[in-house]
């Protein structure tokens, strides 16, 4: 498939000359992944984006009219692909585009159609395909990097589900530096990617071992101050008693706080819940149960913080602790903690510290030192959460010859507002070029990302999970030998913590040698046993079916228009929606102020699990909530999800069924119930096609209310505006009194109402003033 020149470079007609350096163990596993679906374990920084790249070239070269898909679970790793391929594929750069969230759906239809490579986060390739603004049925190859999170209802699932279905010859590549050790889990990724062969190789392969680069690893134990010691005392006196309660009831073995860790606690919960709902009539004393479980979790939590992380994210997550209590809906968990005295107690004195953890020193003068000896070096601090990464940042920013920066995900959270993907780029392109020689990254940074300078990285925290310590650590020692170093605090859960992802890490190590031979069996074993049942529907599919229609029967019928189902953008890629899309629903995606799905001009849908269902009646939401459902649809319809409504919260039984009379009589909204996401959607589809098809209603993004007044209808029309609510509604009928005031007014006027900004002004002003354009 390959040759190569002087055993130096890689030779090929569409990877650019003297551009990828020959190794043997990369061009053996992409001639095997060019042959078969397969699964490459590869340890970090020994290329398997050039083996990817090796596949692309040829595939290209064999069906020059296909695409290729190259899937990545974040933007800059999909950032960081599209680079790779540009700089080393020979092919027009107008072939290769990339998609993400940030690029609009109608610009992506466009580009689906014209390029061909395209480099995508897997979130937006399911919502494409979902909307069927794209078809997989010209795609020769799928790689989906970081393949194990190929799992359960993650969108790589989906996407190579439709794929098969899409295409007549898929071919499927999976890559990982780190499987995990489970055999189960292993197969599982392969067979929900059609992958039936397996290339994995270690550092200690013959043909891997000369291009490993050393990596020293040391850790650093910090002793924590006596003030901690005392604040952990004060929790542990608080958390006691809980444990007593759940010892009682059979949850743990022993009440004793000295042995209790977070698993004994998630068992606990487990096993509380799992008796509730065997039970009809569950006694009160299970339900105090799982309110006290939940406390001792946040106890646990709030110690864990203290003793890992520092006073600052503690204080913080104690007040976002003593806020969640204040609301209407807050936990019961919450409520009771904020008014135990003994708690208050803790709290009070942690909120009263004004000491920082002995890590952020430590972290300073690492730092310090390793850009002192080399004052290019590129560092990378790891940490597990948000508000650490913000006070390492704040305290490291006070060092004269440290610049750093935060990398965190997109997501906002409380106060913290996420990284845009082209403040993400950036970041990395100034941490490449030394503009920046500190990078504080969350687990955004764990998957892929590549630095090759990069000669330090630092752990402020162990971590157990054995995958995401091999993804961290493999941020170093790609081009060049590193250094990695993990701080532990002596006598905390850091060490329990450190020891755990050992272990587990020289588990899978141990077991890849014997993974090799046994996957490849399994996977043989099912290639064999889904051959036999091809075999034998081709055998069925040759007998005489009476129940079998004839071709005619198959023509399009008159008036035969497809069925449309408008979704909530929250809703769009829950297992209702593809189920949807599975049966030729075409799904439009629309931010919908009132309900989670439209069916018709007059049907509007919330779908409620049964736990957000008890939750909404606890909080007092779930009536105003209905309330503008109905005001919203002539024909609302509510569908309740899953099992345990009378069963799942210490709720009386005649309060619920108060509730749901109350929907049915007094709302005149019918309660449909389903046990799971399947029963749902056929649910949607046959209320779809009976309107749409018997009844002739299109769908309309909000529905029609014939019983307005009209000064509703006047409310209901202004409320369509852009992020105007029912009382900005009110504001703009009573400042300018009518909707042709509204209407005619500039975007100054609009602004001399209350709450109207800049912003919401020019939006109102553009979608009353711009010319229409059919979609």
């Amino acid at each position: 498939m390959f040759s190569f020149q002087l055993f130096v470079f890689i030779s090929h007609p569409l990877i650019k000359e003297n551009a990828i350096e020959f190794r043997e163990y990369q061009v053996n596993i992409a001639a095997s992944a060019a042959r078969k679906n397969t699964l490459i374990v590869l340890p970090t920084g020994l290329g398997k984006t050039v083996i990817a790249l090796l596949v692309i070239a040829g595939k290209l070269k064999k069906n020059p009219d296909q695409k290729i898909l190259f899937l990545a679970p974040t933007k800059p790793l999909v950032t960081q692909h599209a680079d790779f391929l540009s700089s080393y594929l020979s092919i027009d750069e107008n072939e290769l585009t990339i998609f993400t969230g940030e690029v609009k759906p109608k610009d992506r239809v466009t580009l689906w159609n014209e390029k061909q490579v395209i480099v995508s986060t897997p979130q937006v390739v399911e919502n494409d395909v979902l909307s069927k603004r794209i078809s997989l049925n010209n795609v020769s190859l799928v790689i989906y990097d970081e393949s194990h999170h190929a799992t359960g209802k993650y969108a790589y699932v989906y996407i190579h589900e439709r794929y098969l279905h899409d295409c007549k010859q898929p071919h499927s590549i999976g890559m990982t530096a780190s499987p995990g050790n489970d055999r189960e889990k292993i197969l599982e990724v392969c067979k929900n990617l059609s992958l039936n062969h397996v290339e994995i190789r270690n550092k200690f392969d013959e043909d891997v071992a000369p291009y490993v680069h050393e990596l020293n690893i040391s850790w650093k134990k910090v002793v924590p101050p006596q003030e901690f010691s005392y604040a952990v005392q004060l929790l542990r006196k608080v958390l006691s008693p809980r444990l007593q309660i759940l010892r009682n009831v059979g949850a743990i073995e022993s009440a004793s706080v000295s042995t209790i860790t977070k698993t004994k606690l998630l068992n606990a919960q487990k096993m509380i819940q799992a008796e509730i709902k065997q039970r009809i009539n569950p006694p009160k004393t299970l339900f105090t149960a799982a309110a006290t479980q939940s406390e001792a979790m946040k106890l646990y939590y709030i110690m864990e913080l203290l003793q890992t992380q520092g006073v600052k994210s503690t204080q913080q997550f104690i007040h976002r602790l003593s806020k969640e209590s204040k609301q209407k809906n807050a936990t019961r968990s919450a409520r009771n903690l904020m008014k135990d005295d003994q708690f208050l107690e803790a709290a009070a004195y942690i909120n009263s510290l004004r000491i920082e953890h002995p890590k952020l020193k430590e972290v300073a003068q690492i730092t310090s030192h390793q850009l002192q000896k080399n004052p290019d070096s590129r560092i990378i601090v790891f940490t597990q959460y948000r508000d650490t990464s913000k006070m390492v940042f704040e305290y490291l920013n006070s060092l004269s010859n440290v610049s750093p920066a935060r990398f965190i995900g997109q997501a906002g959270k409380q106060d913290d507002k996420g990284l845009t993907q082209k403040e993400q780029e950036k970041i990395v392109s100034d941490f490449r070029r030394g503009t920046i020689n500190v990078l504080i990254a969350t687990s955004v940074a764990e998957e892929g990302l590549d630095i090759p300078s990069t000669d330090l990285v630092v752990f402020y925290e162990p971590i157990p999970s054995e995958i995401r310590n091999i993804q961290r650590r493999g941020r170093t020692a790609r081009k060049m030998a590193g250094k990695l170093i993990i701080l532990m605090t002596k006598g905390t859960i850091d060490e329990g913590y450190y020891w755990a992802s050992k272990r587990r890490e020289k588990n899978m190590r141990s077991d890849l040698a014997l993974l090799r031979s046994q996957l490849q069996q399994s996977l043989a074993e099912s290639d064999s046993l889904y051959a036999e049942l091809e075999k034998k529907n081709d055998k069925e599919d040759e007998k005489p079916n009476r129940n079998q229609k004839k071709l005619d029967e198959y023509q399009p019928q008159k008036n035969n228009k497809k069925i449309t189902v408008v979704v909530d953008h929250r809703e769009y890629r829950s297992t209702v929606a593809r189920r949807l899309s599975d049966q030729s629903i075409a799904l439009v995606s629309k931010q919908l102020d009132v309900g989670d799905y439209v069916v018709s001009s007059r049907i509007g849908v919330e779908r409620k699990f049964v736990d957000d269902f008890l939750n909404s009646l606890l909080s007092g939401h779930l009536f105003s909530q209905l309330q503008r459902l109905r005001d919203a649809y002539a024909r609302p319809v509510l569908i309740l999800e899953g099992k345990g409504l009378f069963t799942k919260r210490n709720i009386n039984h005649r309060a619920i069924y108060g509730s749901l009379i109350s929907i049915v009589v007094d709302f005149g909204i019918p309660v449909l119930s389903t046990e799971d996401a399947n029963e749902t959607a056929d649910l949607l589809f046959v209320m779809a096609k009976r309107e749409q098809r018997q009844k002739k209603k299109s769908v309309a993004l909000r529905g029609s209310k014939p019983s307005f007044s009209v000064a509703e209808r006047q409310r209901f029309i202004v409320e369509g505006l852009p992020n105007i609510s029912s009382v900005m509604a009110k504001r703009l009928l009573f400042h300018f009194g009518s909707i042709r005031a509204i209407i005619n007014a500039t975007e100054n006027e609009l602004q001399e109402v209350n709450g109207i900004g800049k912003q919401t002004a020019k939006l109102i002003y553009d979608v009353i003033n711009e010319e229409y354009k059919s979609e």
